[in-house]
C-alpha cells in the first residue's frame, strides 16, 4: 500500500507540473450566415481562458491580427472581431452597389492553432485566406510568439541574442535549401531580396520541428512561387536564441 500511495503522489506531481507548463484554451468560432453570391467569413481560433496577463495578451493579439486582416479600406474603427466581420461584409456590399457587374463575393477564412508550447514559449499560427476581388485571393501564415512567464508577446528582436549572427546562419541554410552556391549573391538564382542582401522575414515562429521562417508570396519571389518556408533545427538555432529549445 505504501508503494501504491507513493506512486499516486508521483503521478499527481507530474500532472501538476504539466498544468504549470500548459495554457488552457477553448475553441472560438465566428461565421456569418452565408448564401449564394454573399460574402463568406469563417474564423476559428483558440481563445485563452482565465484572467491572467498571458491570456489577455494572447486574446488581444489574436483580435488585433484578425481586425487587420479584415480591414479592407485601412480605415477600420472595429473594436472587436465581430465588428471587423460586419465591416468586411459592409465594405463588399458598398462596392457591389457601386459596381454590381464587376464585383464578386468576398471571402475570408482565418484559422488559428497552437503549434508550439513549452514552459517558456507559446506560439500560435494564424492561417488566412482573403479574397476581395481581382485575379486571386491572398493566403498567408502569421506567427504570434508569447513569453509565458511575463505574459508578453515577443517581437522578432526579442527572439535573438544577436540578430546579425542568426541571420548568417539563416542565410547559409536558405542557400543550401534553395540550391544557391555558397559564394553567390543571394539574388543570383532569381530571388528578389531588397538591396540584394539576405534578410529575415517578418514571420518567424517556434514549431515542433524548429524555428520556422515564413516568407510571404511577393516578399522575396513571384506570387507563382508561393511562400518560401525555411525551418532551422533547434540544435543549430539554439545558440542564437534567447529562449533555447531542448530537443
Amino acid at each position: 500500500m505504501k508503494l501504491n500511495f507513493l506512486s499516486l503522489l508521483f503521478f499527481l506531481f507530474l500532472i501538476a507540473c504539466n498544468n504549470e507548463e500548459t495554457t488552457s484554451f477553448e475553441p472560438l468560432s465566428i461565421t456569418n450566415n452565408s448564401c449564394e453570391d454573399c460574402t463568406t467569413v469563417v474564423i476559428e481560433i483558440p481563445k485563452a481562458l482565465g484572467k491572467t496577463k498571458l491570456s489577455e495578451t494572447i486574446n488581444t493579439a489574436l483580435q488585433e491580427e484578425i481586425i487587420a486582416l479584415l480591414n479592407f479600406d485601412e480605415i477600420s474603427h472595429a473594436q472587436n472581431i465581430n465588428n471587423a466581420v460586419v465591416a468586411f461584409i459592409n465594405d463588399y456590399e458598398e462596392l457591389n452597389n457601386r459596381f454590381p457587374e464587376e464585383s464578386m463575393p468576398w471571402e475570408a477564412s482565418i484559422h488559428g492553432s497552437i503549434v508550439f508550447e513549452n514552459k517558456d514559449i507559446l506560439t500560435i499560427k494564424l492561417e488566412s485566406y482573403i479574397f476581395t476581388g481581382g485575379a486571386h485571393g491572398y493566403g498567408t501564415n502569421r506567427f504570434l510568439n508569447f513569453e509565458k512567464k511575463n505574459g508578453n508577446e515577443l517581437d522578432l528582436k526579442d527572439l535573438f541574442k544577436n540578430e546579425d549572427d542568426f541571420k548568417l546562419l539563416a542565410e547559409s541554410i536558405f542557400k543550401q535549401q534553395e540550391n544557391i552556391p555558397t559564394n553567390a549573391e543571394i539574388n543570383s538564382t532569381g530571388f528578389m531580396f531588397e538591396t540584394e542582401v539576405f534578410s529575415l522575414p517578418d514571420n518567424i515562429g517556434y514549431t515542433e520541428n524548429g524555428l520556422q521562417l515564413f516568407y510571404e508570396p511577393y516578399e522575396i519571389a513571384s506570387f507563382a512561387d508561393g511562400p518560401i518556408i525555411v525551418t532551422i533545427p533547434y540544435n543549430e538555432a539554439n545558440k542564437h536564441l534567447n529562449f533555447s529549445i531542448l530537443p
